[in-house]
């Protein structure tokens, strides 16, 4: 069975890339103005279509990875199972939802290969569950460690909302009893809505964002697919960040055309939705950049007809142009293929005054690109309400001398009370914990 399955994977590797090396005649590099500088796209299929994975080999003892000078960077959570979201509490509780890509027989293994999966994470069971953290001696050290909820069905996002704990499963939306300090969910809860998740799903996770007055929740729900192949109604409600009440009624699309949105916050002062978007694969190294939007109400963003605005996709070329004529141009590119995923403003002043403000975001990590892109976390700075070009934050995730090898690969980011940023690393089954130095 495994030689029938690496063969399977093969063929369909080859299949892939086959139809992905057509070249469009007469194509040629594009402009987009964005937020802070014009970005040069280069012509679809300038360049194959890669596939370069990653091989995790963890963290040697005592290494960690680099932050700039003036900061510091501890180990904060070890050996656990794909820590992937960090969620903190109004009253400082930090969640911790451990979960990745579930293996489902030879198909599913062939479809994580072609869409870039580590070794490692395609090895492991889902651990789907939810842990709990406390520091209560505020040492940098949790003194508290818990399983707070499990059995449950890939989940990511969490939140707290008065007297509710809801957990966005990869298909459906629960809602808890919850009292501020417990340590475990021992209530029932309830299914308040039912989200998509049939077929091909490796955008399986949906988080979680409530509006600053508490009375909306919203909810990222990434494609189907990756530009559309499986047609189009199989993306009813996917591509798109959802807004709900809190009892789970009065659904309605926010923003559409979102291939996968999977981090949301609200930039500090200014009550603007961002979110940050893991853009479509298999048209070269550069194509298409990941993004850091402000997220306009009702706005279409061009998944699957286009991308960064109105470049039209030449695999749904002449379906919808007036789909394309409407796509929005995202505020910030953050490179092709970084999977970038996480997304924290730093709302604190624990760290140095150009932080204040700006925008954390973890970059999981190419496999469709030649070289390496991501693998790291990236700040974007804001000033006056706009976004600055990306800077590297936290690297030393890619293992120096190679070109296969990483020690871990970060997702998601939060700001703790006391200033510091945690970082979840997933792969490496670890968190980090990064402060400015005294």
């Amino acid at each position: 069975m495994k030689t029938k399955s690496l063969i399977l994977a093969t063929a369909a590797i080859a299949a892939l890339s086959a139809c992905s090396q057509k070249k469009e005649s007469g194509a040629t590099a594009t402009e987009v103005a964005t937020a802070d500088t014009t970005l040069t796209l280069p012509p679809p299929y300038e360049t194959k279509s890669a596939l370069h994975f990653s091989n995790v080999v963890g963290w040697p003892a005592g290494k960690t990875p680099q932050a700039p000078a003036g900061f510091t960077v501890t180990e904060f959570a070890r050996d656990m199972a794909s820590p992937r979201w960090i969620y903190v509490a109004p009253n400082g509780d930090i969640f911790v939802t451990e979960a990745n890509t579930e293996r489902k027989g030879a198909k599913q293994a062939v479809k994580n290969v072609v869409t870039g999966q580590s070794k490692s994470e395609r090895s492991e069971a889902s651990a789907n569950r939810i842990t709990i953290f406390r520091d209560t001696n505020n040492d940098g050290k949790p003194d508290v460690k818990e399983t707070f909820l499990a059995g449950l069905n890939q989940p990511f996002g969490t939140l707290v909302l008065g007297n509710s704990f809801y957990v966005a499963n990869t298909d459906g939306l629960w809602q808890y009893p919850y009292k501020a300090g417990q340590t475990k969910m021992t209530a029932a809860g309830k299914k308040i809505l039912s989200l998509p998740a049939g077929g091909y799903n490796n955008h399986w996770t949906r988080n979680l964002l409530a509006s600053p007055d508490g009375k909306k929740i919203y909810i990222s729900v990434g494609s189907g697919s990756n530009v559309g192949e499986n047609g189009i109604e199989n993306e009813v409600r996917r591509a798109n960040i959802l807004e709900i009440n809190p009892d789970g009624t009065g659904e309605r699309v926010y923003a559409s055309g979102l291939r996968n949105p999977v981090g949301m916050d609200w930039e500090p002062g200014k009550n603007i939705l961002y979110t940050a978007v893991n853009e479509r694969d298999e048209l070269g190294d550069e194509l298409v950049p990941d993004y850091l939007t402000s997220v306009k109400e009702g706005a279409f963003y061009g998944w699957p007809y286009s991308y960064y605005g109105q470049n039209e996709d030449p695999r749904r070329k002449g379906e919808r142009p007036d789909l394309v004529k409407k796509s929005l141009v995202p505020d910030v590119p953050l490179g092709a293929h970084t999977a970038s995923l996480g997304l924290a403003f730093y709302d604190q002043t624990a760290f140095p005054e150009k932080y204040r403000n700006g925008a954390f975001i973890g970059q999981h990590g190419s496999w469709n690109r030649s070289s390496f892109s991501g693998y790291k976390v990236v700040f974007v700075p804001f000033a006056d309400g706009k976004p600055g070009k990306p800077e590297d934050f936290l690297t030393g995730f890619v293992a120096q001398g190679t070109d296969k090898d990483v020690h871990g690969r970060p997702v998601g980011v939060s700001v703790l009370p006391d200033g510091a940023l945690l970082v979840a690393d997933d792969a490496a089954g670890r968190i980090w914990r990064i402060v400015a130095s005294k």
